[in-house]
């Protein structure tokens, strides 16, 4: 690289206009990144939703579950498959390992389920997860005046919205709908010989529109339509129905038998009225709003979706105001800034450290220019690769910049005492010279600080993904670095070192560290026990660290929910929901509640009549982990007295991040459900009492009373009645009948058709009349109607029946409270006969991801051998640089547990980078042993002493600047900077211990590797 040194000292006015433009580019590249608070990952799982409306749990898993699951079982590298069989509902998720074709994957998929033989009046939907599709806005509304904000939304707002490129969908909760209510009279309808569905369909059918042929004339072809329409409420009173049946029968008056039944109009036998129907309820603090969820295409620009959208509410403030109960671009806003400002402090902190060792302003300058052009021209290979600018990417940039100086440094500081030297002033030879003299040192010091970075590719899953950006980003401005180390630094050197004042005697500390080396080069033996019994104490602090995979940081948003029993009303669970909403009211620490009453699952779409969900915005100093306890105490307290056997649960908001794999899961097999909900129960308590256990959740839900008609097949057949004819008179009794939507008067309707008794007890039900052909009959005359106690939803995983029960870990050391839960669980909790169970949870795939990392490490020491193997072309060099790698864990650990931070995967990737950096340091050293013995012909001693000198003060300098660079990001205290915090206290301390052990181990090791010559050298 020698000859772009050449290059750039004579084409200087070049080169300059070359990094200005460059410049111009990272900026606009930068400004151009897309914001987010994480990589757009895009997880290798796809979840399949079919609705079958009407069937139980069991109908599902038998006619849908089970016979998809059979089919997705030849799915090739499918990795887990778990299923949910619900009322209605059947949900089937996929899980694959990472760079599967989730396209070739989803097509698969499809064609399976046509291929699939499901009952005829299922849906199906396929959809893929990624970060991208949580909601980044929960925003309240509240009409102003007299201002109608329903129709101002789906007219104005709604549509406005949709147009922002990057909105992926916007639903609203607690709007009302326009009903027109059909209420039927139940006797005159039977005399009638009409059904519910029979009156739909004679509905539906009045609403003609076709295609009739052409009338041709002489010069024109004229399409001819046959249309009929029902378009006002008079018009669907007067619809006249057509009985589709003679009148039955009688013994008092057998000469009806003949005689056809009247035509009678819609009004004669119904109420028609139209009724405004909510099905949802949804508060802010206690005032009626409607609530706005928002969500965003996988790729786009959070934060500016985010920005255009309240752009969109502003333009409607004279129409209606809002509250935000959750905003993640807020979050990510704070996080970026966060990340931004810990950058250039260190930035700031890095330069100090260079102009302490430096005292020179102009060298100082030059040093650090390599900063903002490193990172700049990263941005640019960050916005060709559409990489995003989260969390990762600005770690990355924050951890980078103390180590994009180090290049710069050691040739300014090469330069600089060169010149001082020198009595021939600065030339462009003696630049040329000074840089070509640390050249090797630099590029190879680059080099291996890149190639820690290749086995990343070893490490998969959500964590090799997750790191990916943060490693590119370093990668990328590493590379700069040392371009700009070789081009523009010593330019710069060039014009700025005209004059400057010659070399000082050898400084103090150069004195004492040159006796240092001669000490320890006489006491080999003290140094290296030393050096081990540091190393091996260090190794005893790590089971007081605690393993987890990322750590716990602490949410000022909670969610709530309360599930009443599966039978309650709207109106019930609105009650018992306003009575919890006062009591949030009255807490201190809490800021602002969003509750949704009877609100769509967010994952099902189906809504809930008896469940409430919130949002709960906590205030800044309000102790998290305390207040929900006595939060859940004051719900049970109010749920207990108004409506026994709710279920409810309030935990912390998931960030959206990577899976913090701070569960435990206890999984029990058995295919009698009976046995299965006990011991699911039983090991849910047990877990309840465990204080290092935190939002215990059970799968298995509890059993509801069902009403089962059972059809006697040879009465059916005696009677002339299928089993669809008994399903849909039953369906008509119990439920209303959705007719559709309707124009009428102008305005679309949605009208339905209800009878006007309900069904109130199993009697009615076994009392209902079924026409058939011996007349009306009751429905217990062809079928058996008895009550049972059924399961509201059946699990299960890789095609076996099962529960799980699962909890969040208090604190950070997830292995060993995993491990206790499990022996625990074996011990103390009976299971009862033919379940048996599994333990594991997040530390499983914590352990797996730690020995990845632990493998990554070893390959990335195997290319930095091989690397420094071509750089200096001796087998031995390697192994003496690599020897300052033993001491790294010295100051990791001891930082790590000063800072009460556990081991994680953050950890980790920090031990990664410090292979990289911590050999930097030995290279610099060493490559000047290299040239003292080869160029000078030095001997070993002289020449260790005379390149420790030499070389201390680069050395200091870059470590220095690296360590002061990481101290904001280890002090912060921000949210959204864990991943980070961790990582930089684990280089810090690394780098501190290895820099001071390397120092005095390098000499030490050299002269041990080099014995012989070394003893020749004495003899001589």
């Amino acid at each position: 690289m020698n000859f772009l040194t050449k290059f750039s000292l004579k084409n200087a006015v070049a080169v300059f206009i070359i990094s200005f433009l460059l410049i111009l580019g990272g900026l606009y590249s930068f400004s151009s990144l897309k914001v987010d608070l994480l990589p757009n990952i895009e997880f290798p799982q796809l979840s399949i939703e079919v609705v079958y409306p009407g069937a139980s749990p069991e109908d599902i898993n038998e006619q849908v579950t089970s016979k998809l699951e059979e089919k997705f079982k030849a799915i090739e590298g499918i990795k887990k498959m778990q299923s949910s069989s619900f009322e209605s509902i059947s949900i089937i998720n996929l899980e694959f390992p990472f760079h599967t074709d989730m396209d070739e994957i989803e097509r698969q998929v499809s064609t399976l389920i046509k291929d699939t033989k499901l009952p005829d009046n299922v849906q199906t939907k396929v959809n893929r997860f990624s970060f991208g599709t949580f909601p980044i806005f929960n925003i309240s509304l509240f009409a102003k005046k007299d201002v109608d904000l329903q129709k101002v939304l789906e007219q104005d707002v709604i549509p406005e919205l949709n147009k922002i490129n990057g909105i992926n969908s916007v639903s609203v909760g607690g709007m009302k709908e326009e009903i027109v209510q059909i209420t039927i009279d139940k006797q005159k309808a039977a005399q009638a010989g009409l059904s519910l569905s029979q009156i739909k369909d004679q509905i539906n059918e009045k609403y003609l529109s076709f295609p009739a042929g052409n009338v041709n004339t002489d010069t024109l072809q004229i399409p001819v339509r046959v249309q009929e329409k029902l378009d006002t409420v008079q018009a669907l009173e007067n619809m006249t129905l057509t009985p589709p049946m003679t009148q039955m029968p009688s013994s008092t008056n057998p000469a009806l038998a003949s005689r056809p039944l009247p035509p009678l109009k819609l009004k004669d036998i119904a109420k028609i009225e139209a009724v405004t129907d909510q099905p949802e309820v949804t508060r802010y603090n206690l005032k009626d709003a409607l609530s706005m969820a928002v969500t965003k295409k996988q790729d786009a620009n959070t934060v500016e979706v985010a920005d255009q959208v309240i752009k969109v509410l502003n333009d409607h403030k004279d129409e209606f105001d809002y509250a935000i109960g959750f905003d993640s671009a807020e979050g990510i806003k704070k996080s970026v800034e966060s990340l931004v400002r810990e950058g250039l402090l260190g930035a700031l902190f890095a330069s100090i450290a260079v102009l302490v060792f430096l005292r020179n302003v102009r060298a100082t300058i030059i040093a650090i220019i390599s900063i903002p052009l490193s990172l700049l021209v990263a941005s640019i290979f960050l916005n060709r690769m559409d990489i995003s600018l989260n969390v990762m990417t600005l770690g990355g940039m924050a951890v980078a910049v103390g180590r994009v100086v180090d290049d710069s440094i050691v040739v300014i500081e090469n330069i600089f005492r060169r010149v001082r030297k020198s009595k021939t002033g600065l030339t462009d030879e003696l630049v040329q010279d000074s840089t070509k003299e640390i050249l090797k040192a630099i590029t190879s010091s680059t080099i291996t600080t890149v190639v820690v970075f290749l086995p990343l590719g070893f490490v998969g899953g959500i964590t090799g993904e997750f790191f990916l950006p943060f490693a590119l980003t370093i990668v990328f401005s590493l590379f700069v670095s040392l371009l700009v180390a070789v081009t523009i630094v010593p330019i710069l050197a060039k014009f700025s070192f005209k004059k400057v004042p010659p070399e000082e005697k050898e400084g103090a500390l150069q004195h004492f560290y040159g006796r240092v080396i001669n000490w320890s080069l006489n006491h080999k033996l003290i140094v290296l026990v030393v050096s081990i019994v540091l190393l091996v104490g260090s190794f005893a602090l790590v089971p007081k660290l605690g393993f987890t995979f990322l750590p716990n940081e602490e949410q000022k948003i909670l969610v709530a929910s309360i599930e009443l029993p599966s039978s309650t009303s709207l109106e019930k669970t609105n009650d018992v929901s306003l009575k919890i909403e006062k009591m949030f009211n009255e807490q201190e620490e809490i800021k602002e509640v969003t509750a949704g009453v009877g609100s769509r699952d967010f994952r099902t779409g189906l809504k809930r009549p008896n469940q409430a969900n919130y949002f709960i915005s906590l205030k800044e100093g309000a102790d998290v982990a305390p207040f929900i306890k006595k939060l859940e105490k004051h719900m049970k307290e109010i749920t207990d007295k108004e409506a026994p056997g709710t279920k409810l649960g309030v935990q912390e908001m998931s960030s959206g991040g990577p899976p913090s794999n701070n569960d435990v899961n206890i999984d029990l097999y058995s295919n009698n459900l009976a046995a299965l909900q006990k011991a699911a129960k039983d090991v849910e308590n047990y877990m309840n009492k465990r204080k290092d256990l935190k939002y215990v959740t059970n799968n298995f839900s509890d059993q509801q009373k069902q009403v089962v008609v059972q059809i006697d097949p040879e009465k059916a057949a005696a009677y002339g009645v299928s089993g669809f004819q008994v399903l849909g008179t039953i369906t008509d009794a119990t439920k209303p009948v959705e007719v559709g939507t309707l124009t009428l008067d102008g305005v679309e309707r949605t009208v339905q058709l209800s009878y006007d008794k309900d069904v109130d007890s199993v009697d009615t039900l076994k009392k209902t009349p079924i026409f058939t052909k011996r007349g009306l009959v009751p429905v217990s005359e062809i079928a058996d109607v008895k009550e049972v106690e059924t399961y509201t939803a059946i699990q299960k995983l890789d095609g076996k029946v099962f529960a799980r029960v699962s909890a969040q870990i208090v604190g950070d050391n997830i292995q060993k409270v995993t491990q206790d839960v499990v022996n625990s669980v074996k011990k103390e909790v009976k299971l009862p006969k033919g379940v048996s169970f599994e333990g594991g949870g997040g530390s499983d795939e914590t352990v797996e991801t730690f020995q990845q990392l632990g493998l990554a490490m070893v390959v990335a020491i195997g290319l930095v051998y091989i690397t420094m193997l071509v750089t200096f072309g001796k087998a031995r060099i390697p192994f003496i640089i690599l020897s300052s790698l033993i001491f790294v864990p010295i100051g990791s650990l001891l930082g790590l547990y000063l800072a009460h931070e556990p081991m994680s995967v953050s950890v980790m990737i920090g031990l990664l980078m410090l292979i990289g950096i911590v050999t930097t340091n030995a290279i610099v050293l060493v490559d000047r042993i290299g040239q003292n013995r080869e160029q000078k012909g030095m001997a070993i001693r002289d020449a260790l002493v005379e390149a420790g000198k030499t070389r201390l003060r680069p050395i200091l300098m870059t470590a220095f600047a690296t360590v002061t660079a990481l101290i904001p990001l280890a002090l912060t205290k921000a949210s959204g900077t864990l991943i980070s915090k961790g990582l930089a206290i684990t280089v810090i301390g690394g780098l501190t211990s290895s820099t001071l052990l390397t120092l005095v181990i390098i000499p030490v090791m050299y002269e041990l590797f080099f014995i012989r010559q070394a003893k020749a050298d004495k003899k001589a």
